[in-house]
């Protein structure tokens, strides 16, 4: 083989003709992270709407079977009330005949289809209701806990009718049993129901405040919001006591040290004012 002179030409040995351009890296494109195929994308997406269409077409049978079915119905099939299953505890003074009468409409009809919500506010408008709960026991039971309401004290309706009233100033019905509580004088039921609580809450911070002593009071009048003034009966007389609007307990109690001195000294005195610390003072 000839020898090439390279001398003078400006290329290397071993590099004969054109140089050759660098190869290019190749280039590989990775999928996204987290990525599916369009086919399998658009198979997942009719999957999620077939189980949804399958639970809704589901819910609807099982929704149709609870209406439908006799034997979710409430009091029987047909709303016989032969064969009650409205059950009602804790009422006591409630008239159970008005708390039947809340879901007279229901009877025959599904427990399902009971609107709950709408039946406790219609309970806790009846007599002597405060509160209650509704629960459905399937298939057709319906259970009504009552919460009553406590009277605080009975009140004036008329010149010679009395009712009771509770610690919300509610005026409750008459009821049978014999109640152990004074007379509230001050509250009329023509008052705001707002106006009578208040008053009620001032009877009872001066009952809690004397403990005990508050059985011997026949009436604790809150006309004057600054001077609560109770009636009792002591050694055989009928006694006023005036005692303003705090320290109820230590005014009592001075009264009690010192009533045997009233006595003696003031045989005929009927009101006393128990006010000022450091004296009793007779009201003529």
């Amino acid at each position: 083989m000839a020898r090439k002179n390279y001398e003078g030409s400006g290329i290397l040995p071993g590099l004969d003709g054109e140089p050759k351009p660098a190869a290019k890296p190749r280039v590989r494109t990775a999928p996204e992270p987290g990525g599916f195929p369009v086919a399998s994308a658009a198979w997942f997406a009719v999957m999620v709407a077939g189980l949804a269409l399958a639970s809704l077409y589901g819910f609807h049978r099982l929704e149709r079977f609870l209406i439908r079915d006799p034997r979710f119905a409430l009091n029987g099939e047909e709303g016989s009330w032969e064969t009650p299953t409205l059950t009602i505890a804790g009422a006591t003074h409630a008239s159970r005949r008005q708390i039947e009468a809340v879901f007279a409409e229901d009877s025959g009809r599904s427990v399902y289809l009971v609107p709950m919500g709408d039946r406790r506010l219609s309970l806790r408008s009846v007599s002597w209701i405060r509160d209650a709960s509704i629960e459905r026991m399937w298939p057709n039971r319906m259970i009504v806990r009552v919460s009553e309401r406590v009277p605080a004290a009975f009140v004036a309706l008329a010149p010679s009718r009395f009712g009771l009233i509770d610690e919300d100033g509610v005026i409750l019905p008459p009821a049978p049993d014999r109640f152990a509580l004074p007379v509230l004088a001050g509250v009329r039921a023509s008052d705001p129901i707002e106006e009578r609580r208040r008053r009620v809450q001032r009877m009872l911070r001066l009952t809690r405040e004397l403990g005990d002593a508050a059985s011997k009071l026949s009436q604790v009048d809150v006309s004057d919001p600054d001077d609560l003034k109770v009636t009792l009966e002591w050694d055989g007389r009928v006694l006023a006591l005036l005692l303003g609007d705090h320290d109820f307990a230590a005014r009592y109690a001075n009264f009690v040290r010192n009533y045997s001195e009233i006595q003696r000294r003031l045989p005929g005195a009927r009101t006393l004012d128990l006010r000022l610390e450091d004296r009793i003072t007779v009201v003529e």
